[in-house]
């Protein structure tokens, strides 16, 4: 694993993202079903954490913005399998654990010289400064 990136430059793109796609889908669902968090909140922010990655080699927009981004821990690009481990799985462990997973996972990556959540365990990824791109 080569220069792997902290808990506040994820904490920052992870922001960036909830900005750039919560706000929009919030009108949206709030123009058409009269409510700002709703299920169509709910599945474009995980459409977006999940296949945006998958077509941006790893990227997203916040990751893009802070010069990180997701790969897996042999340095390849991230793919369908990878995210579903990543973001569907990992999500279940941390609903399960009503958030104490999301709390042991920020002190993971704050703390362990790796900087690897629960969710890059599960994924078999990490998260990086701007590695060179791998062509699969």
């Amino acid at each position: 694993m080569s220069n792997p990136a902290g808990f506040w430059v994820r904490f920052w793109a992870s922001l960036l993202d909830a900005i750039i796609i919560g706000i929009p889908l919030s009108l949206i669902s709030f123009i058409f079903l009269g409510e700002g968090d709703t299920w169509l909140t709910t599945i474009g922010q995980t459409f977006y954490s999940f296949a945006v990655p998958i077509f941006w080699v790893g990227y997203t927009v916040g990751k893009r913005i802070t010069g990180i981004r997701i790969v897996q821990i042999d340095g390849s690009n991230v793919d369908i399998w990878t995210m579903v481990k990543r973001d569907l799985i990992a999500g279940l462990l941390y609903g399960l654990t009503l958030g104490i997973g999301v709390i042991v996972s920020a002190f993971m990556v704050g703390l362990r010289e790796d900087k690897r959540a629960l969710h890059d365990f599960i994924g078999g990824t990490y998260v990086t400064h701007n590695p060179p791109y791998y062509e699969d």
